[in-house]
């Protein structure tokens, strides 16, 4: 879509199409949390994690400090301390934060004050997109797609925080009983897809949008390699269980295994050996191990050890891309509704010479460490903060998940977590250097 309309009518058709856009993102959000009791929304389990309540009103503190505040005259704060309470991390705005650890801790504002706060922010972003001058509004445009799909990230971490806060209860409870789900099976065997490598290009490309961290597009060299055509499965991750993978210190990077000992680690985080039989907590509830889903939950520190096992490693983000450039992004996302992984169905993958599941699922850790490109300089202002100040000591993922949403998503896209986190839906595939 053209930021800058040529045109009354085209004018009036982009005002029109991003505030579709608008609705239906914001919409979403308020959907994922409609199976909540108020209970819920103030629970914080981890400390890696926020209460569904403090999601809800921080993508609406982002629309109101970077659009709002800026672009639209006469705009009425909601409430002059939510800028301190809904800030997450940006230093340069000049409020502060509340501490992360402690987002659990606050019983006020209430739900419906939040739910108020939306609202009053949704009204006032709808005057903005329908009244911005020509002057202003290639700025709004570009801060209103990132502010759409960081709220679209946030909803990933909603679903996944969610889970955790449920898992955390002896109780196990659903956060939806009607979720649909595959019944246990074999997974297929799992076969090799090569690539000639070679001076390869990685990097966003084309108009649409995407991430400052994803450029400046460069060229990199790769020797040849080959990938699996899917990521790793529940049952084979049991067999690296079975066969005394958490307990020997040989396959593991020296940080891992010193994680391990520390917090006791003898599985994927949700899994539960009950009666001898394995059993995955899901947003649905407890339901047996199904052995051809994805592996998801496990740190890159678990991802590396099982490849170490197997005698094959993890692929670089460079490696990944190149597989996945021109792939059609398509799969299981928030959108199907499963909320959890599914197996592979080779029947219809069309993807990349027959890799499946590049997109959706799970999100695979790669082999990277997230540093900048070459070339790459942080935007000015606090909005230079969303991507280039966390760029030391954690690791990038490729692909989306089950609650990633579909439209958020491309070859380019980097995410970035530390590696021993292991809430998100993360799993992995392997790869190989072939001669």
């Amino acid at each position: 879509m053209s930021l800058q309309p040529a045109s009354a009518h085209q004018d009036a058709a982009v005002r029109s199409d991003l505030s579709g856009d608008f609705r239906r993102v914001r919409a979403l959000t308020e959907q994922l949390c409609k199976p909540l009791v108020i209970e819920d929304y103030m629970l914080q389990t981890r400390i890696e994690t926020s209460p569904p309540k403090w999601h809800l009103a921080h993508v609406s503190w982002f629309y109101e400090t970077f659009l709002l505040r800026p672009f639209l005259p006469g705009y009425r704060v909601f409430h002059p301390r939510f800028d301190y309470l809904f800030n997450s991390y940006y230093e340069q705005t000049g409020s502060g934060f509340w501490p992360r650890p402690e987002r659990g801790l606050l019983s006020r504002p209430t739900v419906a004050e939040v739910y108020d706060y939306r609202h009053h922010v949704d009204d006032a972003m709808l005057r903005l997109l329908a009244d911005c001058p020509s002057a202003d509004w290639v700025s709004v445009v570009h801060r209103l797609h990132i502010g759409l799909h960081h709220e679209q990230q946030h909803q990933e971490l909603l679903v996944t925080d969610i889970k955790g806060n449920f898992a955390y209860s002896p109780l196990r409870p659903a956060y939806r009983d009607d979720l649909p789900h595959a019944p246990p099976t074999d997974p297929d065997p799992l076969q090799w897809v090569g690539f000639e490598g070679g001076l390869v290009e990685i990097g966003a490309l084309g108009p649409g949008f995407s991430y400052d961290n994803e450029g400046p597009r460069h060229r990199t060299f790769l020797a040849p390699y080959a990938l699996a055509d899917r990521p790793v499965t529940n049952g084979e991750f049991r067999q690296f269980i079975d066969d005394g993978g958490y307990r020997d210190p040989a396959l593991w990077l020296s940080d891992g295994w010193a994680t391990v000992r520390k917090e006791g680690w003898q599985s994927p985080l949700y899994w539960e050996e009950i009666d001898g039989d394995w059993q995955i907590m899901t947003l649905g509830g407890m339901r047996p191990l199904n052995p051809a889903e994805p592996v998801c939950h496990v740190s890159y520190y678990e991802a590396d050890a099982f490849a170490t096992w197997a005698g094959k490693r993890l692929p670089t983000e460079a490696e990944w891309e190149h597989a996945a450039e021109g792939a059609l992004v398509k799969g299981n996302f928030v959108g199907e509704g499963y909320l959890h992984p599914r197996p592979a169905e080779r029947s219809a993958s069309d993807q990349a010479g027959g890799l499946m599941q590049l997109f959706g699922d799970v999100w695979e850790w790669t082999a990277s460490a997230y540093l900048p490109y070459p070339g790459y300089q942080a935007a000015a202002g606090a909005l230079g903060e969303y991507n280039g100040k966390f760029m030391c000591n954690q690791m990038v993922l490729r692909g989306g998940s089950c609650a990633s949403s579909q439209d958020h998503l491309r070859a380019s896209y980097r995410n970035f977590f530390y590696p021993q986190e292991r809430w998100q839906f993360k799993g992995f595939r392997l790869a190989e250097t072939t001669p």
